[in-house]
Formats: structure tokens, sequence, C-alpha cells
């Protein structure tokens, strides 16, 4: 079995679109009115209990999982998504012990989003900085061949 991507079941589909497409940049691949998909696998339903017939009650905030997005330019991200004020942060940007660095905030649907620096900036930021490649390699757990690539 292959895995086909992310269905999010959103109450207010123009809102949500809204959301992803011009907040996001995520690109639409298929606008089917109550189904839109993006590039990447994520897509959004916005009648999904009539889709699989039965009642569902839409919860807000479950916090019991994360849609993941990684960028090369964090504080662009940043700068644009705290200008939004309809947009909760759980957190601003914080760094983690292998250097890479994250924010996280609920979309307008109160689903949680990960902004992540990709682990290809966090290492081309530290040969930035002039860390040697085994530095890099221990702090990232990166392999060295991997961290000498962007040499």
């Amino acid at each position: 079995m292959k895995y086909g991507g992310t269905l999010i079941a959103v109450k207010d589909m123009e809102k949500a679109r809204y959301f992803y497409e011009t907040v996001m940049e995520q690109k639409v691949t298929m606008d089917l009115g109550a189904h839109v998909s993006f590039e990447g696998g994520l897509s959004l339903q916005s009648n999904y209990g009539e889709l699989v017939g039965t009642e569902l009650v839409p919860l807000c905030k479950e916090n019991n999982f994360q849609l993941y997005f990684e960028t090369d330019d964090l504080e662009k991200w940043y700068d644009k998504i705290k200008l939004l004020p309809e947009i909760e942060f759980l957190h601003g940007i914080k760094e983690y012990p292998w250097g890479q660095r994250v924010m996280r905030f609920y979309d307008y649907e109160q689903h949680i989003i990960e902004a992540a620096e990709s682990m290809e900036s966090v290492v081309k930021r530290y040969l930035t900085l002039g860390l040697p490649v085994a530095q890099i390699a221990e702090k990232t757990m990166l392999p060295e061949a991997f961290i000498a690539q962007f040499l």
C-alpha cells in the first residue's frame, strides 16, 4: 500500500483554502468545490460527514496532530505569519538541540501547523558560521557525507 496524502475535514472551505493557498503559498492541483487538493498531498474536504455517510462532530483544537512544512527562510515566514491577527501561535521561533529552528501556530480551523527550517538550511547555516563538518554532524545527528555535499 502506498500513502496518498492527508485530508483535513474543514467547516469553511473558502477560509481554509485561502489559508493554505494564500498564506501558506500552496499550489492547488485540483478544485472540486467541496474538495481541494494541493501539491505535496494535502487536501481539504468541506462536507466530510456527508461524504462518509455519518454524522461527525467537528473538534476544535484537537491538538493530536500537526501539519509539517519546511522552508529555507524561517524568519521570512515568521514575519509574514505574525502580521495576521487571526493566527494564534503555540510558540514563535525556537531552536532544538539538533539545531533546527521551528515555529508552531494554528490554521484558521485550529489545526496545528509546524513551519520548520529544513535540515539542509541548518547545515548551510552552521557551515556559514565556520563550524567543522564533524561538529555539525555531531550536533545535527546527520551523516558527515550529507553535510559535506554543501561545502
